[in-house]
């Protein structure tokens, strides 16, 4: 196998002396041949497997000759959007347009469409008309039924429609592209392609289909929230490759797109094999001149250590695409990985990060889920741990161990994110010595999210008081290991659930850490998740009780300068916001108040924040992050309010 990018030209498919292509992948983003970049996992798996595959990354949509480049392939055309949703990539919450696009050379915007699997779908179905064309990644596998649309406001259709292509490989698609090429090579026609798990077809009946859920057909779903409810649920509860039926959702009389059950989870070796592949770990070096490509220089040194997620949240779309079943690579694997980046030109001494979805999930939550899959109606770590639930981070800490002591590194962090609710409930605390001690760089990302219990459960997230468990024992920890160490928390506005009152509970509870987080993340309704179907429908799908939803986007504005109202710029929204919440006890002079009156005279408004008591800066220092107890509204006792201050030394 020649070690080398894959053709991008005529060219370079000279130099491998290729005829014709058996795939070409047409992808949103650069071509980056490496194991973080799902269309390289997918190109690599097809040429280890014996197919020769060629990339068009970033076509002209404009132009039908920018998709002839490589001339028609023998087998078909994979299409991928690309690492992101084209809408989430090019549109902030506000739907305002983005300025860098991390995933294009040098950083531009604008080198893609919105909508990129349909756009390129229907461009290739333009100039080919009956070649195959199979569709895939993050954009198509999470709108692969019929899905809430946030930019347009709709309901729209299964993309495999709106695209014109033939069948979807959605999730982690290793097993089911590999599967749809075999059987293409083999003669079967893509129509007759109906058996893979992993894949969304369409039908003009159902004489393939058995054993099968019928979901509310589109136009039910369309006509009312309430079926689109019931429907988005009956698609959450068959995302386990154990439990899952097939999922048919008609559309209208012969139309049918079914939706087979999910890929088997891969087995630790198939991992390793994925992971060992002949990536040249970098962007196409045609990129050099116009800048690079900026994703990758977080991920060039970087390791992944598992795939999956058993945390449920509600605004993840994780267990759609990923799956809730953790997949893990052997430690021989990851070092062998390690050891062949350590020597990289570019190599500091970091390596940069050592998880996936999340770090410190290295096994199945129990040893039922091995042979009988997931729970169906019941989450592992909420709203409490499950009896069943296995918390050890033994594994982990060995491979952790291993890293630190390889040749020429330095330090081993820990960036993707870390379960503070699993390792708060692990009674061994080897875990939370190593990793403050060793794998922290002064801050330690977490995500409570909110305060709010109300909030939290909606969002499928512990109750506060798990939270403030782990600030104290992380707080202790530190003092341990003789390390000035805190923590960032990611703090969400306008959830699902989120009203003025919820939100000043939150405003207080950051006034009494003496903490203003530089920036807040609204609530993005992305395709296939729960807190998306909440968003639109206003109705908890698992319960169908009626849920608040913050739409306008005043209030939402609202929200968010609470969570800062310190910043001299939100003082009119606070104000508003705490009019309407009938909380103008926090306007005045008094230590818990959150802003001063406006200083008429002056004609100016008061710095918020200097309160009282002349606490706090207006900063978003993470050093400002205190460990003490928040009490969201009550007055702290004095020794608490110390203890803020002393952490804020």
């Amino acid at each position: 196998m020649i070690r080398d990018y894959l053709p991008i030209s005529k060219e370079d498919m000279k130099k491998r002396g290729i005829e014709q292509l058996d795939f070409v992948y047409v992808i949103g983003d650069a071509y980056v041949d490496h194991p973080s970049f799902g269309p390289a996992i997918i190109s690599r798996i097809l040429e280890a497997n014996g197919y020769q595959v060629g990339i068009i990354a970033q076509p002209d949509w404009k132009d039908e000759e920018s998709i002839q480049i490589l001339g028609k392939p023998r087998l078909g055309f994979l299409v991928s959007a690309g690492n992101m949703d084209t809408m989430v990539n090019h549109y902030t919450v506000a739907k305002k347009h983005r300025k860098v696009d991390a995933y294009s050379p040098g950083g531009v915007m604008g080198k893609r469409p919105d909508r990129a699997t349909i756009v390129y779908c229907n461009l290739i179905r333009k100039v080919y008309k009956d070649i195959p064309i199979v569709t895939g990644g993050i954009e198509a596998s999470l709108r692969r039924l019929a899905h809430y649309d946030y930019w347009s406001d709709k309901v729209k259709r299964s993309v495999l429609l709106d695209s014109g292509a033939d069948i979807i490989s959605y999730g982690m698609g290793e097993r089911s592209i590999v599967g749809i090429a075999d059987a293409l090579a083999s003669g079967i026609a893509i129509s007759d392609i109906t058996f893979i798990p992993g894949t969304v077809y369409k039908a003009k009946n159902l004489d393939s289909v058995y054993d099968a859920i019928l979901l509310p057909d589109y136009q039910s779903i369309l006509a009312s929230k309430e079926e689109f409810a019931k429907s988005f649920y009956k698609q959450y509860c068959n995302t386990d490759p154990f439990t899952a039926k097939p999922l048919i959702e008609k559309y209208k009389e012969n139309e049918y797109v079914i939706q087979n059950p999910p890929a088997k989870p891969l087995t630790q070796a198939e991992m390793d094999r994925v992971y060992a592949l002949p990536y040249m770990r970098d962007y196409h070096p045609s990129y050099e001149e116009q800048g690079g490509i900026p994703a990758i220089e977080e991920l060039k040194f970087s390791l992944v250590s598992n795939r999956g997620c058993f945390g449920g949240c509600s605004f993840c779309a994780l267990t759609f695409h990923q799956g809730r079943m953790i997949q893990t690579r052997s430690h021989e694997s990851i070092l062998q990985e390690a050891n062949h980046l350590i020597w990289d030109k570019d190599f500091k001494g970091y390596i940069n990060d050592v998880g996936g979805p999340t770090a410190n999930f290295r096994h199945t939550a129990c040893e039922k889920q091995k042979t009988k899959g997931v729970c169906v109606n019941k989450q592992c770590l909420f709203p409490a741990p499950c009896k069943n639930l296995k918390i050890d981070h033994s594994d982990y800490l060995n491979l952790l161990k291993k890293l630190r002591e390889l040749l020429n590194v330095k330090k081993v962090f820990i960036r993707s994110g870390i379960r503070f609710d699993y390792l708060i409930h692990d009674k061994d605390r080897t875990f939370m010595k190593e990793l403050c001690e060793h794998h922290v760089s002064g801050q330690l990302k977490v995500a409570p999210e909110h305060i709010s219990d109300n909030v939290l459960k909606l969002m499928g997230k512990p109750s506060n008081d798990v939270y403030e468990r782990f600030i104290k024992a992380y707080k202790k920890t530190n003092e341990e290991v003789g390390k000035k160490q805190f923590v960032v928390p990611y703090l969400m506005s306008s959830h699902p659930g989120s009203t003025l009152k919820e939100a000043v509970e939150l405003a207080e509870y950051l006034r009494d850490l003496g903490y203003m987080p530089e920036q807040v993340q609204d609530f993005y309704p992305t395709p296939s998740t729960i807190s998306t179907c909440m968003y639109y429908t206003e109705l908890d799908p698992r319960t169908m009780e009626k849920v608040y939803v913050p739409k306008n986007p005043h209030e939402k504005a609202m929200q968010r300068a609470l969570i800062q109202y310190r910043n001299p710029k939100n003082y009119d929204l606070v104000v508003e916001a705490l009019q309407k919440a009938g909380r103008m006890d926090l306007v005045g002079f008094d230590k818990n108040c959150l802003i001063r009156p406006r200083n008429d005279r002056q004609g100016q408004y008061s710095q918020s924040g200097q309160n009282g008591q002349g606490r706090g800066k207006s900063t978003g220092n993470p050093k400002n992050t205190s460990f003490g107890k928040g009490t969201s509204g009550k007055p702290k006792k004095k020794k608490a309010i110390r203890n803020v201050h002393k952490a804020k030394k």
